[in-house]
Formats: C-alpha cells, sequence, structure tokens
C-alpha cells in the first residue's frame, strides 16, 4: 500500500527548520521596523503634504517606492533598501570579462575570486548608497513643494547634509547586514531577496485600500486585479521554469577490467538566465538622467532650466502619454537580459567544464567549438525570455491604454508588474530551499508503507 504524503506538515517538527524560520521572520520584522525611521532632519509637514501629492506616485520614484515598501516617500533611513549592493554587485560582475586582470583571477582560483568578489561588492555599495541618497533627495525635493530638507554643501546645510548621507547609508548597510544574517542562520541564501520581497508585499494592505477607496469601479478592479495578478504570475512561472536541454554525452567508467557504456544526459539552458536583473539594471540607468537634471533646474540660464525640467518630465512619467519613457524601457529591458545572460554565460564556461570532465555535445568539437554552439543555443533562446521580461516592465502602461480606469490606480497588481516578477521568484526559490531542507532532514514527499 502506497500512502503519499507532503513533508510540509513537518516544517514544524523540526527544530532546525523551526529556528532558521524564527530567526528569518524575527530579522524581517527588525528590517520593516526600521523602514519606518525617518531620516533626520526632515521636515514632517513638508514629508505629509508630498506623501499625499500626485507627483510623489508616478515614474520611476513610484518604482523604487514600491519595491522598497514605502521607504522613499517616507524618507526613511533605508529608502534605498539593499539595492546600492546589487548596483554594485552587477557593477562587479560586468568589469569581470572586461578587465583581463579580474577575468584570471576568477578563473585561476574561482573560491578565492568569490571572497575577493564578495568584499569589493561590500566597498562599492558604500558610496553607491551614498550617490543613491543624494539623487534621491535632489528628486524629492524638486518634486516636493517645499525642500523636505535643508540640503547642500556649503554654508548651514553642510552639516545636515553630512549627516542625512551618513544615516542613510548607514541603513542601506544595515539592510545588507540583516540579509547576511538570514542568508547565514535562517533560510540560506535568501537574505537580500527576503529583505525585497518584505519591502514588496509590505506595499499590498495601502494597495488595496486604493482599489477599495475608488467608489465608481471598484468591484471591476478588484476582479480585473485578480485576473491580471493570475494570468501574470502563471506566465511568470512558466518562463521561469522554461528549459532548453542540450543533449551531452558523458564518458564511461572504468570498473576493474570492464568500461561502462557512455551516459546519455542532458545540459538545460535557461530561457530567462537573468531572472529580474534586467529589470532592476534598466531602471537604475534611467534614473540617472532625472538626478543630472534636478542640479540645472534651477539655473539661470532659460533653456538650461526648460531642459532640466522637460528631461525630469520625461523621465518621471505617470498617464497614458508617456509612452517614449515606456518604449525605452523595455528596449533597455530587452538589451540587458542579452548583455547580463552573455556575461553569466561566458563566467560559467561550459565549454572547458565539459572538456574537462571528457563529456561532449553529439557533433560538436570539444572546447571552444562547444563554447560557442552552447552560447548561440542560449542566445536563441533568450530572446522569448527578454522580450517577456520586457513586456512585465511594460505592463501598467499596456493596461493604462487598454483599460483606462486602470490609469493611476498603483495597486492594480498589489504589487507592480516588475514587483510580481520579483516576489514569484522569491517565493519560489525560497519553497525550494525549505524543500530540500525537508528532505536533508529525513521527511521525504512519500513513503512506501507495507
Amino acid at each position: 500500500m502506497k500512502t503519499t504524503f507532503s513533508g510540509w506538515r513537518f516544517l514544524w517538527k523540526s527544530y532546525d527548520i523551526r529556528r532558521k524560520l524564527l530567526i528569518t521572520l524575527g530579522l524581517l520584522a527588525l528590517y520593516r521596523l526600521a523602514a519606518n525611521v525617518p531620516a533626520p532632519g526632515v521636515d514632517a509637514e513638508a514629508l505629509r503634504v508630498f506623501t499625499q501629492s500626485a507627483s510623489a506616485q508616478g515614474g520611476f520614484l513610484g518604482f523604487l517606492d514600491l519595491l522598497s515598501g514605502g521607504t522613499v516617500s517616507n524618507f526613511s533611513i533605508l529608502a534605498m533598501g539593499v539595492y546600492p549592493y546589487i548596483t554594485a554587485q552587477i557593477i562587479l560582475q560586468l568589469l569581470t570579462p572586461i578587465i583581463p586582470a579580474l577575468q584570471r583571477r576568477m578563473e585561476d582560483d574561482p573560491r578565492e575570486g568569490r571572497k575577493w568578489m564578495e568584499k569589493w561588492t561590500y566597498y562599492l555599495a558604500v558610496p553607491m548608497a551614498a550617490l543613491s541618497a543624494i539623487g534621491q533627495i535632489n528628486i524629492i525635493n524638486s518634486l516636493a513643494t517645499q525642500p523636505l530638507i535643508n540640503f547642500g554643501f556649503s554654508g548651514s546645510a553642510l552639516l545636515p547634509s553630512i549627516t542625512v548621507l551618513l544615516a542613510m547609508t548607514a541603513g542601506t548597510m544595515f539592510a545588507i547586514w540583516l540579509g547576511e544574517l538570514i542568508s547565514e542562520f535562517g533560510i540560506r541564501g535568501q537574505g537580500l531577496s527576503l529583505v525585497i520581497f518584505a519591502g514588496i508585499v509590505s506595499q499590498i494592505p495601502s494597495n488595496i485600500r486604493i482599489i477599495m477607496a475608488d467608489e465608481q469601479n471598484r468591484w471591476f478592479l478588484l476582479a480585473f486585479t485578480l485576473v491580471v495578478i493570475i494570468a501574470t504570475i502563471f506566465a511568470i512561472v512558466f518562463v521561469q521554469q522554461g528549459r532548453r536541454n542540450v543533449p551531452v554525452m558523458y564518458p564511461g567508467r572504468r570498473v576493474g577490467n570492464r568500461m561502462s557504456m557512455p551516459v546519455k544526459g542532458t545540459l538545460p539552458l535557461m530561457v530567462n538566465l537573468a531572472g529580474m536583473i534586467p529589470l532592476i539594471f534598466a531602471s537604475a540607468l534611467l534614473q540617472f538622467p532625472a538626478i543630472i537634471a534636478s542640479y540645472f533646474q534651477n539655473s539661470p540660464t532659460e533653456w538650461v532650466k526648460n531642459l532640466a525640467v522637460g528631461t525630469q518630465s520625461f523621465f518621471n512619467p505617470s498617464g497614458i502619454n508617456s509612452w517614449g519613457y515606456w518604449l525605452i524601457y523595455f528596449l533597455f529591458v530587452v538589451v540587458f537580459a542579452f548583455f547580463y545572460t552573455d556575461v553569466l554565460f561566458a563566467q560559467q564556461n561550459y565549454g572547458e567544464n565539459l572538456k574537462r570532465v571528457g563529456a561532449q555535445i553529439p557533433g560538436v568539437n570539444r572546447g571552444s567549438a562547444t563554447q560557442k554552439y552552447l552560447t548561440k543555443v542560449q542566445r536563441r533562446i533568450t530572446l522569448p525570455g527578454a522580450l517577456f521580461l520586457g513586456f512585465v516592465a511594460i505592463m501598467p502602461f499596456l493596461l493604462q491604454l487598454l483599460v483606462p480606469a486602470t490609469a493611476g490606480s498603483a495597486g492594480i497588481f498589489l504589487v507592480s508588474s516588475a514587483g510580481l516578477l520579483i516576489v514569484v521568484g522569491v517565493v519560489r526559490d525560497t519553497f525550494m530551499n525549505i524543500d530540500a531542507e525537508l528532505k536533508m532532514h529525513g521527511y521525504q514527499d512519500s513513503l512506501l508503507v507495507r
């Protein structure tokens, strides 16, 4: 008699797993508590007016605010979240194949190379956090009816400016530290992802209130939201699970005086190897024009001032007339998906790894020819994954065109289209890690009972 049961019913019985879950939940609660601590020197009344204004809800600022769990519009010390660390990580990964010394370091000793990469990612995250803080303060001050903080590097504003930069940079490093603690003592390898996840899902209650506040369309928006979310989750899971299995022949093994036959295997290549990194990278790049323009918005030269105002308006879009921004966003996501996939795939170096173990793809020579063939296959299957990421990125704009009633509804996805992609990916990876922990502790999905 075969009895099937879920190993998840034993989730709370294992002391180690229960301890890891409690540590993870406790650290995430601490992160959300710190996310409500405002940066020093903020004008509370100006902040209240700003958060109620429509300008605070549009464009990239609204995107960042959603992903950070409302910490940007609240001017929290955690306004940047862990994104400076992710940006630093991306920069170093992109520089590795470009700088020969870095590439040799990673190839000669991968373990030491990873340690070196982690160390310098932390170092680079500090100036990235400071620069991000300067940009966010300038943009928020330019959008607010009155400055939220006396910011500048001269006169009486120097000390408050240094104080708020130190506080916001320290807040980012504190969030990174919490993520590392989760990875070490909680759910393994999911620390930073869960920190981002906590910020995104914390916005769900407020977005439900936004939907229900529309008395005329509340039930239509609620039903439409559920349909869109279910369809989007299905599409995300379908694409994320997509694989191209390349046939590989592994050499036989010698057992005593006999040689076993070659073994047929497959090498799975992911349709979306880059994950949601292209979305973050494209969004981060598109904020720089608005940051630079914020320095010239009060220029005495009329044409410079008009150009700065126009640039900020273009890169901080809201409404159905901002198709130019969304088109650039779509193209950037697609291009970065291909570029980042190429970088990651080159670092994995399947050609040399297969050659080292004596494996071969039928009909393809070993070594560089194998790597060239696999790169061609990977680029071909990346196309649908890149187009899907671009479609997810601009989905809010497309929905506004198709269903005008959704215009201005920040909660149409309860998070955002990009946020939903992150949430689904983090939940999927977390469930896989917990399932692996259960199996490692002897709780299998099924037992054969006689």
